[in-house]
């Protein structure tokens, strides 16, 4: 399977997240299934992408008919077993909590066809939690998306214990194609571990080399580095793997207290403009 085989993505959840990724890959050109308890939720979700794309034609930035037409190329199935029939890859933004999560991707490893990749886009909890609960812990993958999807650019992509390369490497496609910047960020640990290089060299060669707006440790001060390492500590006290045990230099700055931008210090020190790389 390559990114050129996902032809529809199904999003499970139709809250302001999942409703506005839906809409976000719609745009996009993918035909898209949103899922979620019932109709009624399915249509709120719906009007809240409207509300959003309306501003948009008045500001001149879309058409009505391309409007119209990304609305057009999303489908709404409260029954998720109909919903995951012809799915090709699935994003779930359901409730922040490890259950329902392990529930809902128990279902779609039933429902949905075998080639299918399964991502979740939680924040705190890793896939290798929750991956488990399937027959296909190869094709699970965290993509998260920021808030709000329709206007954050990054994506981050996360490997598990289980996740392939071609499973990370198709979720990163199908980010770009969906107009977003996907951050794989377990690579990036690897290389400053091994002393590849300085958080500020790799987070550089991302910006420069790769054209993303943001490096990943530039991203993780941004989004709080004790989230990032509270998650991949409930991952390693579920997988006791080594390889999910939470990265030293990350341990090492939330253990002080340098939790990223909301702290003023993380990889960063955000006392300067622009903010200095801190190498201890």
């Amino acid at each position: 399977m390559t990114a050129d085989d996902v032809k529809r993505i199904l999003v499970v959840g139709a809250g302001q997240m999942g409703a506005q990724i839906a809409m976000q890959s719609a745009l996009h050109g993918y035909q898209i299934t949103l899922n979620d308890l019932s109709m009624d939720l399915l249509q709120k979700g719906m009007a809240g992408n409207r509300k959003q794309l309306e501003r948009r034609v008045q500001k001149n930035q879309m058409t009505k008919d391309q409007m119209e037409e990304a609305i057009g190329r999303v489908r709404l199935e409260p029954d998720l077993e109909k919903a995951g029939r012809d799915a090709d890859f699935v994003i779930e933004a359901i409730v922040e909590r490890l259950e329902p999560k392990k529930e809902c991707f128990a279902k779609l490893d039933r429902f949905c066809p075998p080639h299918a990749i399964l991502a979740t886009n939680s924040s705190t909890l890793m896939n290798s939690q929750i991956a488990p609960s399937t027959k296909r812990p190869e094709k699970c993958v965290n993509m998260h998306y920021f808030f709000p999807p329709l206007v954050m650019k990054l994506v981050e992509v996360v490997k598990g214990q289980w996740t392939t390369e071609e499973t990370v490497e198709i979720t990163a496609e199908v980010t770009r194609r969906s107009g977003r910047e996907p951050v794989i960020l377990r690579e990036a640990y690897y290389c400053l571990e091994q002393g590849v290089a300085t958080h500020a060299d790799i987070d550089k060669a991302v910006e420069l080399g790769l054209n993303h707006p943001m490096g990943p440790f530039r991203l993780g001060d941004l989004s709080g580095l004790d989230i990032g390492y509270n998650a991949r500590l409930e991952t390693y006290e579920v997988t006791k793997n080594e390889a999910d045990r939470p990265p030293k230099e990350l341990e090492k700055r939330v253990k002080r207290g340098d939790l990223g931008r909301k702290t003023g210090r993380g990889f960063y020190d955000y006392s300067t403009d622009p903010p200095k790389p801190i190498l201890d």
